[in-house]
Formats: structure tokens, sequence, C-alpha cells
């Protein structure tokens, strides 16, 4: 059975820092390329950043680039987004997912597995 599971969420200040983690089992994890999404209440679901099967091509919202870092570690089947100088709009779930889209895409529909999601809460 696939499963993934996100974990690293939390209640934090503006400005802060969270590292969050995704720990996959039950699929070829170096077949997938990862990605994080993020939905608010009342918002649809957006995408966050993704990372290639190898690790070697990543993308990124606007709303994080500059902030944030997606990676992975093939030897642990686990992808992590660490997060910096968090602000009050990244309030959020936060949902990892695997696409077989190796290259890595910021379409939500190109992901096959998703986790169950981990909440971070920005305080102002």
């Amino acid at each position: 059975q696939v499963q993934l599971v996100e974990s690293g969420g939390g209640l934090v200040q503006a400005g802060a820092s969270l590292r969050l983690s995704c720990a996959t089992s039950g699929l070829r994890f170096r077949n997938y390329a990862m990605g994080w999404f993020r939905q608010a209440p009342g918002k649809e679901r957006e995408f966050v950043a993704a990372v290639s099967w190898g690790g070697g091509t990543t993308y990124y919202a606007d709303s994080v680039k500059g902030r944030s870092t997606i990676s992975r570690d093939n030897a642990k089947d686990t992808v992590y987004l660490q997060m910096n100088s968090l602000k009050p709009e990244d309030t959020a779930v936060y949902f990892c997912a695997a696409s077989f889209y190796g290259a890595g895409s910021r379409n939500g529909v190109d992901y096959g597995y998703w986790g169950q999601g981990t909440q971070v809460t920005v305080s102002s």
C-alpha cells in the first residue's frame, strides 16, 4: 500500500522556520517527482514546490520562492520542505504528493498519491 505521511507542522510566530517532512512507503520513490501543496481555509489547493525524481530540478511558487527549499533523500524515501521567514499567509494545511512525471510539475492533477497533510499556522 502506498503511504505518504507528512510531519513537522506546528504553530510558530512570523519570521520563524519549519522543516516539513514527508515519509513515503509502498512506491518506488526514486521513480517519482515529489511536490508540496497547501490549502488554506476557504481557499483552493495551491502549488508550493516540487523536486524532480533525481533531485536536480526544483520548482517554487512565487509566494515562497527565496524563502523555501525543497529537497529529497532517496535513500530514506523522504522529501522535505524547509520554510524560512514564515508569514501569516503561509498558514495552511500542507500536503506532499508523488508524481510519476519525473521532471516535476506545478499541477496537482499530475500527482497520483497524496499524504494526509500537516497543519502550519503562523501567527503575526
